[in-house]
């Protein structure tokens, strides 16, 4: 589908219109039923039989690692807020205002001339900062001065309520320290992985030559990185470690871990950071004892060496156009994207990224039709009253857990489309530099995120930009977030039928509820707490059918020999598969639901099904495939679609999937969880 096309479907459907419900119905087609193949049988790969014609004939862009929806869905919506950009960048506003903040940042970061007459110069104060360290001292010093910048080479450090009582917010450290994707890329040998290695010392190299330093001094100096990014990364958790919540939770005493950790120099790093903690959360220990060992068994010429790399690497595509050149061309590799984006959607990333919620409202205000919020907010109450009726009717599960079960399904905190209470920036842009520009807003996120110490979270607070095509669950407030990017086609429309927006946005409300549910999320209680709410028999039973769900999806083959990790993708996995029936169930409580009038020759349980394979319409490339298979805890797409629809009956029945179908699996290995 081309970028124009989607564009106009998104403005369609999100603007507030005069257009009527029949015009709008004569002018979509929800179910595109040409894109369907109909040589692949339903039950050999229905994502395939679903989206096979359009699979086929899809083209990536070049600026791109993939095309289609969820999140391929934001390369349309990028073009909205470039449009919204470009308006106000080109108008005068009054100082401080949302429309000159915006509009300066986006203007300033689109002056390349000037970016690139400054060549490293921006830069240049902290490498020297780095230069004059002499001493342990000098150095914790830096690293608390990279902390206030929103910067962590080496020290995690972050604010957010304490595992076990959710009502404060306290210091958490967290295993860092490394640039590739993930700590196995440092240690596996094939063909792939090499290459990737490969291509990020070579980048390291360049950012050193970039800066002066000649071929060999600059290849040395990556070798130097490398050799200690490899060390530092043995000791990392592995993400499927790092799903074990209370494995990574450790709080202890500053005074505690500075005298177990004294070259860390915690302590002064706090004082530094004006964080007066008698105590803090390391989740990972053993990266802070290994960085311990560290920081005395490694010379400090190399510890220099290290911090210059990262702090380049860092702010390379906030520099001149070599800089920027450099970092894509390791992005290349990690991705397969072979051009970059044009450097207005450059800005509108960074835009996004640093001023997201001053561009939010004034996409909300263009884009977003309160209608909609209003729509799926009843979907989500009618979801809630689906999944307690499956709680109830759960075999496996006694009534004392499912009471707990209910009792916390009814607590979860909803926000929908975009923030009540807006985040505001007080922060001085200008239409010049640039990278003074980006350096102001990193260090008021960081004072943003420092000042939640020692307070209670803020139930108003987002994580995620309205604009952004997505939706979670956080465990530690117990909440839902569906912001306005993803309340449009193909997940929601106001015109289309019940089984459309019930096997889109339906699904998706269905996948985040579960998260509160799955093997990360049954481990908080309905306030945010890590506690077991669980009789000892009715978790042992949960665990079980995870573990089928774990080994189900291990055999599902990705690309050659790559398959996916279950262990890895159960939380999301457990979610899809639970949010699909928790969705099908509210539907049938429609008028839709409960009839049998079909629609372009498919009944409403068929639409439902086809809505599904729909709203995960997907094509990647297989480097960015490779990389999303290793450091995703999601599926890949088509089996988000194949894997559920293995477990879920009324696919069988309205397809007539048969014994013999590829993706048949006998009633007794049809694995239900929620």
């Amino acid at each position: 589908m081309k970028k124009i096309a989607i564009a106009s479907l998104i403005l369609f459907a999100a603007c507030g219109t005069e257009t009527s419900k029949d015009q709008a119905e004569t002018q979509k087609q929800f179910i595109k039923v040409d894109e369907i193949n109909p040589a692949i049988k339903p039950g050999d790969n229905f994502f395939m039989h679903v989206n096979g014609t359009w699979y086929d004939s899809a083209k990536i862009a070049d600026d791109q690692s993939g095309v289609g929806s969820y999140s391929f869905l934001n390369i349309p919506q990028k073009q909205l807020l470039e449009n919204i950009l470009s308006e106000v960048s080109k108008e005068e506003h009054p100082e401080g205002s949302i429309e000159q903040k915006i509009g300066d940042f986006y203007a300033s970061g689109m002056d390349t001339v000037s970016i690139n007459s400054r060549g490293y110069e921006p830069v240049l104060p902290i490498l020297n900062q780095i230069q004059s360290i002499s001493d342990l001292n000098s150095f914790h010093q830096f690293i608390a001065s990279e902390l206030q910048s929103n910067t962590r080479s080496l020290i995690g450090l972050s604010i957010s309520p304490d595992d076990e009582n959710s009502s404060i917010n306290i210091a958490h450290l967290s295993q860092t320290g490394i640039g590739l994707p993930d700590r196995d890329y440092y240690f596996k040998s094939d063909s792939s992985t090499l290459g990737i290695q490969k291509a990020y010392q070579t980048y390291t190299a360049t950012l050193f030559e970039l800066t002066g330093s000649t071929t060999k001094e600059a290849t040395d100096a990556a070798k130097e990185v490398y050799a200690i990014e490899k060390a530092l990364a043995e000791s990392h958790k592995t993400r499927i470690e790092r799903r074990v919540v209370k494995e990574n939770y450790h709080k202890m005493s500053v005074a505690e871990l500075e005298k177990s950790n004294p070259q860390l120099g915690i302590k002064s790093i706090l004082e530094i950071l004006s964080l007066d903690a008698d105590s803090i959360d390391v989740r990972q220990p053993a990266y802070y004892q290994k960085l311990n060992g560290m920081l005395s068994s490694v010379p400090l010429e190399d510890w220099k060496t290290y911090l210059k790399a990262h702090t380049l690497s860092t702010y390379a595509s906030y520099l001149s156009t070599d800089f920027e050149n450099a970092a894509f061309e390791y992005n290349k590799v990690v991705s397969g994207q072979s051009k970059q984006l044009t450097r207005a959607q450059q800005m509108v990333q960074q835009v996004d990224r640093q001023l997201g919620f001053d561009l939010g409202q004034l996409y909300v205000k263009r884009y977003f039709n309160e209608d909609a919020k209003k729509r799926v907010l009843d979907l989500v109450n009618n979801l809630q009253k689906s999944f307690e009726n499956r709680i109830n009717q759960l075999d496996w599960m006694s009534d004392s857990t499912k009471t707990k079960a209910k009792e916390k399904l009814y607590a979860i905190n909803k926000k929908i489309g975009y923030p009540d209470v807006w985040r505001e920036y007080p922060v001085k842009i200008t239409r010049e530099n640039y990278f003074e520009n980006v350096l102001a807003l990193r260090k008021d996120e960081s004072r943003y995120q420092l000042e939640k110490f020692g307070k209670a979270p803020n139930r108003d607070e987002w994580g995620t930009t309205p604009s952004t095509v997505t939706a979670y669950y956080n465990p530690s407030l117990n909440e839902i977030v569906f912001p306005a990017g993803i309340l449009q086609y193909p997940y929601f429309d106001l015109y289309a039928d019940d089984a459309v927006n019930y096997g889109g946005i339906g699904m998706v409300i269905g996948h985040e509820l579960t998260h509160a549910f799955d093997d990360q999320g049954a481990q908080f209680d309905k306030d945010g707490n890590v506690k077991n709410w669980w009789t000892e028999e009715d978790y042992a039973k949960f665990k079980t059918k995870t573990q089928q769900l774990i080994e189900r999806y291990d055999t599902f083959t990705v690309l050659d020999s790559l398959h996916i990790k279950g262990a890895m993708t159960i939380g999301e996995n457990t979610a899809d598969n639970g949010g699909i029936y928790i969705a099908y169930d509210a539907f049938k409580l429609t008028e839709q639901g409960q009839d049998t009038t079909k629609i372009d020759g498919y009944t409403p349980d068929q639409r439902f099904c086809l809505s599904i394979a729909n709203i995960w319409k997907v094509k990647v490339r297989d480097e960015f495939m490779r990389t999303y298979v290793n450091t995703n805890s999601h599926s890949p797409a088509m089996w988000r679609v194949n894997g559920p629809l293995m477990n879920f009956e009324p696919f069988y029945q309205s397809f007539n999937i048969q014994s013999g179908d590829k993706n048949y699996k006998p009633e007794n290995e049809r694995i239900k969880i929620w």
